[in-house]
């Protein structure tokens, strides 16, 4: 399956799920920054998200960067992985209107969770087509930090802890997004921008 196909159909749709979520904002009603500050929830749910994408692109490309080919596989564990972030639009606008309601933190915190996990299973299937072949390729995808840290223990265990918490205090979610993301996109690998 040729690499660049998929490739640009992923961007594709990041750059629509980018779109719709900033149509979410509402326009304020009247010409004053206390009228823009009423929307402070859904800005707030909105750069988490927008960091969310960003971060998810970026180590994307770098995977996709590494392997020589796409099988059907890939291909398909890569549509799960934009399936749930597709959804994040609707988390977004929710989690951002109702900032201290369980319901919707809890729906974007269980679509964060969908898409650390089809973003594991990616990886893992992206390693796995390339160990026979190209196993350098296969290991420096798992010593991707975007990988190592939803295949570690300690993330579940903490994401236990907030899940929890989310009923005590909803925000959480998104606090929690943000400081694993924030870990993301600080730790990338060595050499992800010197692959071209």
């Amino acid at each position: 399956m040729n690499k660049g196909r998929v490739e640009a159909f992923t961007d594709a749709v990041v750059a629509i799920v980018l779109t719709i979520m900033v149509l979410e904002f509402k326009t304020p009603d009247e010409p004053t920054f206390t009228a823009l500050a009423s929307n402070w929830s859904y800005l707030v749910a909105y750069l988490i998200s927008f960091l969310f994408v960003g971060v998810a692109w970026y180590n994307h490309h770098y995977m996709f960067a590494l392997t020589k080919r796409v099988t059907k596989r890939i291909y398909w564990v890569n549509n799960l992985w934009i399936l749930v972030m597709a959804m994040l639009p609707v988390s977004t606008a929710w989690a951002g209107r109702f900032i201290t309601a369980v319901q919707p933190e809890l729906f974007y915190f269980i679509i964060f969770t969908l898409w650390a996990l089809a973003y594991a299973a990616l990886s893992h299937t992206v390693m796995a087509v390339n160990l026979a072949r190209d196993p350098e390729i296969a290991q420096k995808i798992r010593c991707m930090p975007a990988y190592r840290i939803h295949a570690s223990v300690w993330f579940w265990l903490v994401w236990l802890v907030v899940l929890g918490l989310i009923f005590v205090w909803p925000p959480i979610s998104l606090a929690f997004t943000l400081s694993e993301l924030l870990l993301m996109a600080i730790r990338t690998p060595a050499d992800s921008d010197r692959l071209f």
